[in-house]
Order: C-alpha cells, then sequence, then structure tokens
C-alpha cells in the first residue's frame, strides 16, 4: 500500500466533502478521509492503481484534484528544482515528501471573494433599503437593475458548483443556494411582469450577499485555523553554508545530504538534524519544545533542524535530512492527524449524504402545503426559499476538521502531537495513568554514588566490574563504568573482558584477568552463579535502597565481593506533573524494574501511592493487561524500547519525545519535551479539542433541527435564513479557534511559530 495527499478543488460543504471520500473509496483497495476544512484528501491505495486513477476518480464526481504543491521551507522541504524527487526518497506516488497546500492559491481566491462581495453589497444594501419602505416610483424596476448583476454574476459561483455537481449526479448546498437565489429571482421577474404579488428582488440579491459574506468570514477563520501547521513548516532554513575542501559553499538547504557538513553562525536557523563536529553555543529549541532556555551544546551533542543558533559558530555534520528530519515529521504528523475523523464525525457524514435531498423534499413540501392552505403564492414562495436558504450541512462538516485543525496544530505549539482524531476520544475515558520510572519521572542520566567492597580489594572490584560493565550498553551499565574511571583516574585502561553476555533486566557476565565476573540482582546472582550475600553488603544494599538508589552487585569464585550504588534524580517538574494529572481525575502508579524500596523512595518524592516494582521489561505489558483485567481505562507513559510494548496495549499511550523511536511510534500522543509536565497538558488538550467538537457538533444539529422547521412554518423571513445560515459555519470556525488560546501547566514563552 501506498498513500499521498491530495488537494481537492470545488468542495464548498460537507455533502461534497462526503461525495468525493465515496467516490474514492469505491476503488478497490482504497482507504479515503476527505478534510472539508483543509480540502484535501488522504488516500491509501494498493500497487494496482496510481495517483492519477485516485485524480480521475476525484474529476468524475465533479471537483479537481491534484498533488499538493510542496512546501519552500527548507527542512519540510524534500523536492528537487526539477521536480524529481531525491535519491532514495518516494516520488509523486508517495505523500511523506509533500506538505499541505501552497497559500499562494488560497490568498487569490479569498481576494477575488472580497472583490465580489464588495459588489455585491453595494448593490443589495440599496435593494434592501427600498424594500423596507424607502420608495420612490417606479423604484421596482431599479431594484430589478440593482439586483441583477448579484442574483446572477454575485451567485454564479453557487449557479456553477451546482449545474457542475448537477451533471454529476449530486446534491451539495450550492445546489440550496443557488435554487433559492433562482426562485427568489424569477418569481420577481413574474411579479413585476404580471403586477400579482410581491417581489422578492431583496432575497435574491441579500441572500447573494450574505452568504458571500459568511463565506469570506470563514475562509478567513479557516485559514486562521491551518496557520500553526503553515508556520510549523516555514520554519526550515531556506540555504545551509556547506563546507567543501575547507570553504564555505552556500546552496539551498534541499539539498543536504546524509555526512555533509555545514556552518551555523549565530541567528542563524540549523539546516538539518545533526552532530556538532565543532564549537560550542546555545540553541534555541523552543519551536520544537516550547522551552524558554536555550539548550547548551557542543561536540557530539545532537542538535535539530529548524532550531535557531542564539550563541557562538557550529560546523554540523548532517544525520537526518528532508523528509527525515525532526521537522518534517512532525508537520507529517500533524498533517495526517488534522487528516483523520473523530468517531463522532461519523453520524455527521451519514447526515450528510442524504441532507440536501431531504431539505429539497422538505422546500418542495413547504410550498405545496403552503399553497394547500389557500395562501398567497407570494407567501408561499417566501417560506420555500428560507428553508431552502437556512439549511446548512456546513456546519455539520467543519465540526470536526476544524476543531482538530487548531487542536492539532497549538499542541504541536507546546510540544504535543496528536496522533490521529480517535486518539481524543481514549484521553476521555482513561481513568490510570501508569508512569514509568527511568526517564519519565527521573531524568535517566545515572550516577555511580557509592561503591561499597567485602572481601576483595577496591581496585580490584572496580578494576575487574568496571571492565564488564564497559562492554553494556544498559545506562546502569555505563554509569557504573564511567564512574569507574573518574575512581581510577581518567588515564586509567581497563583489562580486557572476553565471554560477555547479558540476560536483559538481571545482570551482566564476562571473564576478566581468568575470573568469571557477574554483576547483577541478588537472586539472578544467587540462580545463576551460586553467589551468596554476605550480612555486611546485605545491609549496606538496603541502606542504599532506602536514600532511593539502584544496586547493582558484583562477584567472582561464588561469592559477591562489593556493591555499586547508582543514582538516578527525579526531574523537578515530575511532583507538580503528578498532582495535575491527579487533578484531571487520573491515579498514577509508577512501574518500574527496579528494586520495591528504591522505587517508593521515588513514589514519595513525588507523590505517587501505587507502585508496581521489579517487573522485567517483558513484563509492563502485562501489567498493563492485568490493570485492564481489573476494569481500569490505562494511559502509558515511557521512553525506551522495552516501553513500546506496554504503549501499545494501553489504551491511551504517551511517549517522552527525548526517547526511544519505537516507543514514540508505538504510541499515540508524543511529547516532544521531556518534560513530565507535557502529559497532562497533552491529555488536558485532548480533552478540550473533543469537548470542542461536541460543542460544534451540538451547534450544527441543534441549528438545523431548530432552524428548517421555524423557516417551513413561515416564522423566517428569507433574508433573517441567509444571515443565520452564513454565520452557523462561522460560529463553529470561531469556536474552534479559542483552542488557540490553550496554555499548558508549564511557564513557557509564546513559540516562533
Amino acid at each position: 500500500m501506498s498513500a499521498t495527499e491530495l488537494a481537492i478543488g470545488g468542495m464548498t460543504c460537507a455533502s461534497c466533502a462526503a461525495r468525493v471520500e465515496r467516490k474514492l473509496n469505491r476503488l478497490e483497495g482504497v482507504r479515503a478521509t476527505v478534510n472539508l476544512a483543509t480540502e484535501t484528501a488522504w488516500v491509501s491505495y494498493p500497487e494496482s492503481l496510481g495517483v492519477a486513477d485516485l485524480i480521475e476518480a476525484v474529476e468524475r464526481a465533479g471537483y479537481t484534484a491534484g498533488l499538493p504543491v510542496p512546501a519552500r521551507a527548507g527542512a519540510a522541504d524534500t523536492t528537487a528544482p526539477d521536480g524529481e524527487a531525491p535519491d532514495g526518497e518516494a516520488g509523486d506516488g508517495e505523500a511523506k515528501d509533500r506538505a499541505p497546500a501552497d497559500s499562494a492559491p488560497a490568498d487569490t481566491a479569498a481576494g477575488a471573494l472580497r472583490w465580489r462581495l464588495a459588489v455585491c453589497l453595494a448593490l443589495a444594501i440599496p435593494v434592501t433599503v427600498f424594500a423596507m419602505g424607502a420608495s420612490f416610483p417606479g423604484w421596482e424596476w431599479v431594484c430589478l437593475g440593482l439586483a441583477t448583476p448579484v442574483a446572477t454574476w454575485g451567485a454564479w459561483p453557487f449557479h456553477r458548483a451546482a449545474a457542475v455537481t448537477a451533471r454529476h449526479g449530486a446534491l451539495t448546498m450550492d445546489t440550496l443556494v443557488s435554487v433559492g437565489v433562482a426562485v427568489a429571482y424569477l418569481w420577481s421577474l413574474y411579479a413585476l411582469a404580471t403586477g400579482s404579488g410581491h417581489a422578492y428582488l431583496e432575497v435574491a440579491s441579500g441572500v447573494t450577499a450574505l452568504i458571500l459574506l459568511g463565506r469570506y468570514l470563514e475562509a478567513r477563520a479557516r485559514r486562521r485555523a491551518g496557520g500553526a501547521l503553515r508556520a510549523l513548516l516555514s520554519l526550515g532554513a531556506k540555504d545551509a553554508a556547506v563546507l567543501r575542501d575547507g570553504r564555505e559553499v552556500r546552496m539551498p538547504a534541499h539539498r543536504l545530504a546524509v555526512g555533509d557538513e555545514f556552518v551555523v553562525r549565530p541567528g542563524e536557523t540549523i539546516a538539518a538534524d545533526g552532530v556538532v563536529v565543532s564549537g560550542a553555543s546555545a540553541v534555541d529549541t523552543s519551536m520544537l519544545t516550547g522551552e524558554p532556555v536555550p539548550a547548551e551544546v557542543g561536540p557530539a551533542d545532537a542538535v535539530t533542524g529548524g532550531c535557531v543558533n542564539v550563541g557562538g559558530r557550529l560546523v554540523v555534520r548532517a544525520t537526518r535530512v528532508g523528509a527525515d528530519t525532526q521537522l518534517a515529521q512532525m508537520a507529517r504528523l500533524v498533517a495526517q492527524a488534522q487528516a483523520g475523523k473523530a468517531p463522532v464525525q461519523r453520524l455527521a457524514d451519514r447526515v450528510c449524504a442524504v441532507f440536501v435531498p431531504v431539505v429539497l423534499l422538505l422546500a418542495a413540501a413547504t410550498l405545496l402545503a403552503w399553497l394547500a392552505a389557500g395562501q398567497r403564492p407570494a407567501v408561499a414562495v417566501a417560506a420555500a426559499v428560507a428553508v431552502l436558504i437556512i439549511a446548512c450541512p456546513c456546519a455539520m462538516g467543519l465540526a470536526t476538521p476544524t476543531a482538530l485543525l487548531v487542536g492539532t496544530g497549538r499542541g504541536a505549539q507546546l510540544g504535543i502531537l496528536i496522533k490521529g482524531p480517535e486518539v481524543l476520544e481514549s484521553t476521555r475515558s482513561v481513568d490510570t495513568v501508569v508512569l514509568d520510572k527511568t526517564g519519565t519521572v527521573t531524568t535517566g542520566r545515572m550516577v555511580l554514588a557509592d561503591v561499597v567492597a567485602d572481601g576483595a580489594d577496591l581496585g580490584e572490584l572496580l578494576r575487574r566490574a568496571g571492565a564488564v560493565e564497559d562492554a553494556s550498553e544498559h545506562p546502569i551499565g555505563a554509569a557504573i563504568a564511567a564512574g569507574v574511571r573518574e575512581r581510577l583516574g581518567g588515564s586509567a585502561e581497563l583489562p580486557a573482558v572476553s565471554g560477555f553476555a547479558s540476560t536483559r533486566g538481571l545482570g551482566v557476565q564476562g571473564v576478566v584477568e581468568g575470573r568469571d565476573v557477574a554483576l547483577g540482582r541478588a537472586g539472578w546472582l544467587a540462580r545463576a552463579h551460586g553467589m551468596k550475600i554476605p550480612a555486611d553488603l546485605a545491609g549496606a544494599a538496603a541502606e542504599a535502597e532506602t536514600a532511593g538508589r539502584t544496586v547493582v552487585f558484583a562477584g567472582w569464585d561464588g561469592r559477591a565481593r562489593g556493591l555499586f550504588a547508582v543514582a538516578d534524580t527525579v526531574k523537578p517538574t515530575s511532583a507538580k506533573a503528578v498532582a495535575t494529572l491527579a487533578g484531571l481525575g487520573l491515579r498514577p502508579v509508577l512501574l518500574t524494574g527496579d528494586n520495591e524500596r528504591a522505587a517508593r523512595a521515588v513514589a514519595a518524592a513525588v507523590g505517587i501511592g501505587d507502585v508496581i516494582a521489579g517487573v522485567l521489561p517483558e513484563g509492563k505489558a502485562d501489567v498493563v493487561r492485568r490493570l485492564q483485567g481489573a476494569g481500569r481505562v490505562v494511559a502509558m507513559v515511557g521512553d525506551g524500547v522495552n516501553d513500546a510494548a506496554a504503549l501499545a496495549q494501553a489504551d491511551l499511550g504517551l511517549a517522552m519525545g527525548t526517547g526511544a523511536d519505537a516507543a514514540i511510534e508505538a504510541s499515540d500522543l508524543t511529547c516532544v519535551r521531556g518534560d513530565l509536565l507535557a502529559v497532562p497538558d497533552a491529555i488536558a488538550l485532548s480533552r478540550r479539542t473533543l469537548t470542542t467538537i461536541r460543542q460544534n457538533l451540538c451547534w450544527a444539529f441543534g441549528y438545523n433541527a431548530l432552524a428548517i422547521p421555524l423557516a417551513a412554518f413561515g416564522l423566517l423571513n428569507p433574508m433573517i435564513a441567509a444571515g443565520a445560515m452564513a454565520f452557523s459555519s462561522v460560529f463553529v470556525v470561531t469556536n474552534s479557534l479559542r483552542l488557540r488560546r490553550f496554555s499548558g501547566m508549564a511557564t513557557r514563552r509564546a513559540p516562533r511559530w
């Protein structure tokens, strides 16, 4: 299967979006989601089809389609100047190196709409004033002259769209507007020609002007709603100073390749993800994390494309370029989330599919009912036109996508990536949050705090244990090896180790200086190596664990010879984050492979009452399953590869963005910054977005359910109906825009974008 994003043209309401989606999904093997707010379709399709087939299906439905214009935004842009994909990247068949459509066409369309609106208002206002009583002899014919260009040229976009969709057997909101304006105008011609009945020229012109005004305001609001993603895409550097034979060569950022070294001067934007080769500086990472304090970087430190160098000169070696950079991945995740549909939107989609035909039938029934009741034709026409004009499927179609557009965009600004709209439902029902200890509640940066020798020379213990742990990739092993070197002297050489083996989550072993040396948990040493723990060492271990430290025993020749106490510090914001989670109605649980005493010490420091300790990596998913079996709806927060299974098993998985790619891939929400406060922020924002969607849908359904009967019973003038319809969509979009004001728990500077 391949995936692509298509820019869809000609959609004006939810019925249009539903029609395009149906046409695409009728293709064999295709799964498509159409978003009215972004005017895009996200399509998965089999190898037997191509993008051209998808575009043809959309055009057969009466709309236009094409690949979005790539954003020329440095890191987010991977399209080569000649239009071909760079080596190793996907071509036109995939959307991974595409960005949402460029804003220039949207600006041009808005300008044309603004001009059409201005002309129509200038002509419609006098017609309305004359119809309200400010008349003179022959005023009706003057009104006809003013209203004719409005009902024809001004309403032409509605007439044209209605005709195009009608040719393809479809009915949309444009059909309702076109028929309503045409009926009002043609009735007025008849009334003026025969002198029988009231003319409704003010309806034909006023309705057109009001609906154009609503479309213009809606377009402006929708553009503001998608501003966060456009701003995110604009962060990438446009060019880079690449080193070639010791000289700086300025080239477009999208031409960078992995391994290239480039110079970043103070004030410049880093052009790609990479590693600092030389230089020291401070880097503003607020575009990714929202954190106000620049991060200090030096040789061997990783830096992210799109961040700004605020200090000294850096030379950076590119490690990820184009569509693989973190900035491009963030933009892609946000775009995919915005293209999805929340489960609550499905009902709206089903209603929109039959909405316009039902409204046309109701309008015809209204006309016939008023005539059958003996009312004048003018009254019957007014009621029928009001029914046509006031019905608004747009509000239903925009209820979910605009809230997603703003909510996911605001989340990205705060360093929170929401994988998809279905995640929002999970955040509402979660009642338990399981927090992995190391790297989530604590910093994850282990340091060797203490060494106790028993039955061996301290130097001998350090040398042999350090040699074995130096071969390990585990953070605790790295901390012990680094601490041993520090104690032996920075230039000390550790002896060679052979036969190294690691037992996941339990310990390591190897042959050093002719001895079988093992380090790990006491139980594992006893079972696997027959080692006994002397009483003095056991007492020292108890004291270290009570202080919150992790104890690793070391020994050889059937006896433990000493212990290493490793400390991990609690993140300064963890206690506040735990309290905030509890305030959201969640029960925090600390999960760790560490010993019970150390885990309890950390839990007490941050205010967690429930602790599950001594869990092996493969057992974390079992813990989540056990909690779910007890009736809990579980959120799991982790950052390591060993958390990936538990994150996937949980009802809601939250990964810390500072962790492993496997954990991020398995999660539903990603908190880009390593601050635990991002977790309650992510849950609160998701819940707020879901609430906004529900408010929008409630308004959209409630408005139509109330307004259409009022219009049918003649209680609404068509002009009032036009104003109500025009502003119903504006209300939905404006309500969604309130999410832009969401602020997280941590105090942060406003992002650059």
